[in-house]
């Protein structure tokens, strides 16, 4: 990967050839040798899908690399919420992997050498290689780019890695060619007769008039309903394929004690941060002041307005050079502001370079040096793309002479950026960076601002040692007074609020008010019911005590594991018994809903144009039953008592509206195959998901 890439890398911008995952390995590299294993050496297997085992190695190395490239696309550092997030796609990506690759094996599906090649160099090249090639001025598909890549990588100057992670990105390209296959014929397979486009016609267009009134279930107060055994066992058994948990989940009650900063503890961070303020002004080298003093080592570089918090920037960009703000809080830091400089500048940049290697040149004076012959060989005429192949290490940007493109400010390192946007058109200038000596000369500059250089001062606002040992010290004596069963009692006589985490699955890392609470939930993974966690966990700025009190293992929920759970939806059918019996004791001699209505002391309303796709009912809401029971009634014909979402409703059917006949179903078949297409992408994975014998022991070990 050339050098130059590396730093746009650095900056969060991803500027390397190709994307998506096979490529991380190219993209990502210098990322990832950085990186360690969140898994123990000595385990072997994170779970088992249909018989086929899933390593922690390769489970974590592609972990690593989605971890990688998200990176480097969002430029946002890893929270535990996004680690969990991402733990979890990874294994959704082993699954789709494993299930489809084992249906692609068995119906034979291949790709063979010519369709490989025209996915790469054909009249349309596949997506992803079209989208990495496409000129960001035109947003044409460039493919004299795409040919000069191919070219490199057959010549003797290709970078092996380079070459390996192609070699991946093209296995990657045909098992997603497989799948596209494997999807198509499914939706091959899928049909839409013209009676589906009738009904699907009448349901749209179809109109009822009618009347209706309700009894509410809301009138009935709920301890004026007294459940029983059956009245749970009859919805459970109804409803039973509801509760199929397909992964292990487990809830427990935690209290938590603060051991955020007290008064004394802000006093005293306020009063040093006071002295800094004094002191920064003051500074004749606002560098290495940072340095020093900053929990931060925020880089002291030009940023545009809009770049800088809003509290600096409604005032930097007005303020004279040296003015200081602050200090001021801002989230769980006090900071400090000091404006160093304002200038105006282009807003991008389009520049070539040729970069030196120190190491290779006999150091930083020869490669300076070298470069400063090089820039009087371009003075005197020579090629800048000859002199980049011939001695520039930034390969990447040799394939183009050199070219970094049009750039803006932020894209590259600050150092690189510093000094190309304080230049001028036709401008060639000679630097020294941590990548080594840059030869950069600018083709063109385009738009201007205003730019500011802010040095920060922060320093976190933190509990003293003091603060959170006198917390711990009572969490530990909490602790101390637990026996089993006993948690709630003891947290009501101690004052604490108990807080709830129901159904929490093995993998998560997030808790409310709780960021990061892993330790907790493997605890909680590890314990039996009933009992409460033997240490205190520190979670932030809390310290933390749970007690767990149910496990709900994978497979068939019993009665008694879903009773707290469905108790509204029973309590719900057992006042749409009483409301039914109202309501068929009003019916009883009345000729129309008017006086049924009259009789249950409620008020009939009318309804027109409803529509059967559209089930809902003006100021209330959705409702399958009556709307479907209205669809299969006869006019003016008193219906039974029917319990629906809101309540328990009488109508009578005025009317039906037809719409025109439908002469053309041609399009009607079209648009709902294409609805059924697009969701059997889904479904299919779906179905072999549930299907699959699938072990997952990620929890143990995450």
């Amino acid at each position: 990967m050339g050098i130059m890439g590396y730093l746009r890398d650095r900056m969060g911008t991803i500027l390397a050839i190709f994307i998506g995952f096979a490529l991380l390995a190219f993209v990502a590299g210098e990322v990832i040798k950085s990186g360690s294993s969140i898994f123990k050496d000595n385990a072997s297997e994170i779970g088992e899908i249909n018989g086929s085992a899933v390593s922690y190695k390769e489970f974590n190395d592609r972990l690593d690399l989605s971890t990688a490239q998200f990176k480097q696309q969002s430029g946002q550092s890893i929270s535990p919420q996004i680690t969990s997030y991402l733990q979890e796609t990874t294994w959704n990506q082993f699954l789709t992997d494993r299930l489809l690759g084992k249906e692609i094996e068995k119906l034979g599906i291949t790709v063979g050498d010519a369709e490989t090649q025209n996915m790469v160099s054909g009249a349309n090249p596949d997506p992803q290689i079209a989208r990495q090639f496409t000129d960001p001025q035109t947003g044409q598909f460039d493919r004299s780019k795409l040919n000069q890549f191919l070219q490199y990588l057959q010549s003797p100057k290709a970078d092996t890695a380079q070459l390996s992670s192609w070699r991946t990105f093209l296995t990657e390209l045909i098992k997603d060619k497989k799948r596209q296959k494997y999807m198509a014929l499914v939706g091959t397979g899928l049909y839409v007769n013209t009676l589906d486009a009738q009904d699907d016609y009448q349901a749209k267009n179809k109109l009822a008039n009618f009347k209706y009134t309700v009894l509410d279930y809301a009138s009935i107060p709920d301890s004026k309903v007294t459940l029983t055994d059956d009245d749970y066992s009859a919805y459970y058994n109804e409803h039973k394929s509801e509760f199929k948990n397909k992964q292990e989940l487990r809830s427990f009650d935690y209290v938590s004690f603060n051991a955020a900063p007290s008064k004394e503890d802000s006093l005293g961070i306020k009063t040093q941060v006071d002295k800094l303020a004094a002191d920064f002004k003051a500074s004749t080298n606002d560098s290495l002041f940072v340095q020093i003093n900053s929990e931060t080592k925020t880089p002291i570089t030009y940023l545009k307005k809009g770049q800088l918090e809003p509290k600096l920037d409604s005032v930097m960009f007005s303020a004279a050079p040296g003015f200081v703000y602050g200090p001021y809080l801002s989230g769980t830091n006090y900071k400090i502001a000091k404006l160093i400089s304002a200038r105006v500048e282009p807003d991008s940049v389009k520049a070539r370079h040729i970069l030196l290697n120190p190491a290779t040149e006999g150091g930083i004076d020869k490669a300076i040096a070298k470069a400063d012959s090089i820039k009087k060989l371009i003075i005197g005429g020579k090629s800048f793309a000859d002199l980049a192949n011939s001695f520039s290490t930034d390969k990447a940007a040799n394939q183009k002479g050199g070219d970094l493109g049009t750039f803006a400010r932020g894209t590259m390192i600050p150092a690189f950026d510093d000094i190309i946007f304080a230049a001028k058109k036709g401008d060639i200038k000679i630097f020294t960076t941590q990548f080594g000596v840059h030869l950069v000369e600018i083709l063109n500059e385009t738009g201007s601002s205003k730019v500011v250089k802010v040095a920060q001062v922060d320093k976190l606002l933190e509990a003293t040692q003091k603060t959170q040992n006198e917390v711990y010290n009572k969490a530990q004596a909490f602790l101390g007074t637990l026996t089993k069963d006993n948690f709630e009692a003891q947290a009501k006589k101690a004052g604490l609020v108990v807080k709830k985490a129901d159904d929490v699955n093995g993998t998560a890392a997030v808790l409310p008010g709780l960021d990061n609470a892993r330790a907790l939930i493997k605890w909680a993974f590890k314990a039996e019911k009933g009992d409460f966690s033997e240490e205190v966990y520190p979670i932030g700025d809390q310290y933390v005590i749970g007690s767990l009190t149910q496990i709900k293992p994978i497979g068939y929920l019993s009665l008694d594991a879903v009773k707290k759970q469905i108790e509204p939806a029973v309590r719900v059918i057992a006042k749409g018994k009483q409301l039914a019996e109202k309501l068929q004791t009003a019916l009883n001699g009345a000729s129309s809903i008017d006086q049924a209505a009259q009789k249950a002391g409620s008020k009939v309303v009318p309804v027109q144009n409803v529509v059967f796709a559209n089930p809902v009912i003006p100021a209330s809401g959705p409702e399958y039953k009556v709307i479907g029971a209205i669809f299969g009634a006869q006019p003016n014909k008193l219906s039974k008592p029917i319990a629906g979402a809101q309540g328990v409703y009488i109508y009578t059917l005025d009317s039906f509206v037809n719409p025109a006949a439908l002469t053309n179903a041609i399009r009607e078949k079209q648009t709902l195959g294409q609805a059924l297409t697009q969701r059997a992408d889904g479904q299919v994975l779906e179905a072999l998901k549930d299907k699959a014998n699938v072990k997952d022991n990620r929890a143990k070990f995450l």
